[in-house]
Order: C-alpha cells, then sequence, then structure tokens
C-alpha cells in the first residue's frame, strides 16, 4: 500500500520496525564500533534512538492530566 491509504497504526509500525532493523545493522561490535560506519559514535544509530523514544511517547493524555486541563 501506499502512504495515503495507510493508518497511522500502520505508519508506526513501519517506522517502528525500520527503526529496530537499523538499530540491529548498527550495534556496536566487541570493539565499541558500529560495523557499518567505523565510528564510536554511530549517527544513524542515534536517529534510530530517537525515532523509537519519539515513537513510544504517550499520544494522547486524558482530559484531566492534560497541560492547560479543566481544574478542579
Amino acid at each position: 500500500m501506499t502512504a495515503p491509504f495507510l493508518t497511522l497504526a500502520q505508519i508506526l509500525n513501519r517506522l517502528t520496525v525500520t527503526a529496530r532493523r537499523t538499530l540491529r545493522e548498527h550495534h556496536p561490535g566487541p570493539d565499541g564500533r558500529c560495523p557499518l560506519c567505523r565510528t564510536p559514535d554511530c549517527a544513524v544509530a542515534a536517529a534510530a534512538r530517537d525515532v523509537l523514544d519519539t515513537i513510544n511517547l504517550p499520544r494522547w493524555l486524558p482530559l484531566d492530566r492534560a497541560p492547560g486541563g479543566p481544574e478542579r
């Protein structure tokens, strides 16, 4: 399927799968360096971790806990 026909859940799933695969490919070896980039701090792996951190943020908050929500 193409993007206009994907649901938000499908898009998030594809982002998650891609980021996880990227982390597997760029996982540091025994010497502490990325096997593909040959650097100790791989920018690609850092970006994949950032994507996973962003995807795992809560997507909604109940009104009583939302910033600027109703006062009790």
